[in-house]
């Protein structure tokens, strides 16, 4: 009997050892596998095969990862993305989560923890597409089933990630959230990664949302703990 695919992932890396690497210990845990080994050609076969999510390297030859993220964000929004980087620096993982990836693994990593990344992601994505409600909050309408927000009747930009940011708020007006406890919520229990992407996510979902990010009405800072969804009428 053919095993069905748990997912269907893009694996973009120019190192074949490394790529072929990711790819049979995808495969091992069922997931349906597409390979690129360059920038140009990840948006290729993404824009061809529409995989669920991609593993993204951020250095590759000619068009770099980051690039990339931002082309696919633009063409595939509902498309997940971890990106890897060898550097382990601040700079390259908050430029990828301010480009809307939705996560990242540092190299050398263990196989294990990318497919468990993997994994927490996609069954974030496959959880709120079993909803079906809609949340009103002032201006803002949610559409879990659509995966959209509305601002005034206007659909927002919203990167996967941030679409799930918006529904833990709105879901919970007035409810002053820590940052683990938003890691644990949207991120997901399992996630390993440093506690300053929520602080990325947040800045970037407020440039989205407020009318002057600068001065947040609806975001709010609760120093000392977190945020939270201020409700407006």
């Amino acid at each position: 009997m053919q095993q069905l695919s748990c997912g269907r992932i893009l694996v973009v890396e120019d190192e074949d050892s490394i790529r072929r690497f990711i790819v049979i210990n995808l495969k091992r845990n069922g997931y349906e596998v597409i390979e690129a080994a360059s920038g140009e050609e990840a948006l290729m076969k993404a824009m061809e095969g529409k995989p669920d999510l991609v593993v993204l390297d951020v250095m590759l030859p000619g068009m770099d990862g980051f690039e990339v993220c931002r082309l696919l964000r633009e063409k595939l929004p509902d498309m997940a993305v971890i990106m890897l980087t060898a550097r382990g620096q601040d700079i390259d993982k908050i430029m990828g989560l301010e480009l809307g990836a939705d996560d990242y693994v540092v190299k050398p990593f263990n196989p294990l923890e990318l497919t468990a990344r993997i994994r927490a992601v996609l069954r974030r994505i496959r959880k709120a597409g079993l909803e079906d409600e809609k949340i009103s909050s002032g201006p803002f309408m949610l559409d879990l089933k659509g995966h959209r927000v509305l601002k005034k009747g206007e659909e927002l930009d919203l990167t996967p990630r941030e679409f799930d940011l918006m529904a833990l708020f709105m879901k919970n007006p007035g409810k002053a959230f820590s940052r683990d406890e938003i890691l644990n919520a949207v991120w997901g229990a399992d996630y390993v990664g440093d506690p300053k992407t929520v602080d990325v996510h947040i800045r970037r979902l407020r440039e989205k949302v407020e009318d002057d990010p600068g001065r947040p009405e609806y975001i709010e800072t609760v120093w000392g703990i977190g945020y939270r969804w201020r409700e407006k009428y």
